[in-house]
């Protein structure tokens, strides 16, 4: 059974996706007045919306899963990892370095959750 949840952890964030408007990343509202140069490069970047889409939900589904502590640490994670991907300004191909990672990072800490049987 076990070798079932990674799959759907990861076909739930895809799903999103494929329901995710343009308007909105997942994380931020587009049509915001003050967008941060990364901001923009994300909502004007259809596979940057995509990759911010699948890395909240994929976080939202992963923190749903972990205790409490692991939790704390995780959102530690987030915050080190945004001011990394505010780093890239509006470089793309660092922005979508940063997903690449981050969803990478995710999925590890999704494999490492201490599960019955």
């Amino acid at each position: 059974m076990t070798r079932y949840r990674q799959p759907l952890l990861f076909t739930a964030a895809a799903l999103l996706l494929c329901c995710a408007g343009t308007s909105h990343a997942a994380s931020f509202d587009c049509e915001a007045k003050e967008l941060k140069p990364d901001e923009k490069a994300i909502c004007d970047n259809r596979s940057l919306n995509d990759a911010d889409v699948k890395m909240v939900t994929t976080f939202d589904l992963l923190s749903g899963l972990l205790a409490m502590g692991s939790r704390g640490t995780m959102q530690d994670e987030q915050t080190a990892w945004l001011k990394k991907r505010q780093e890239c300004a509006a470089d793309v191909a660092c922005i979508q370095a940063a997903y690449d990672e981050r969803l990478k990072q995710l999925a590890e800490s999704y494999k490492n959750i201490n599960r019955p049987l």
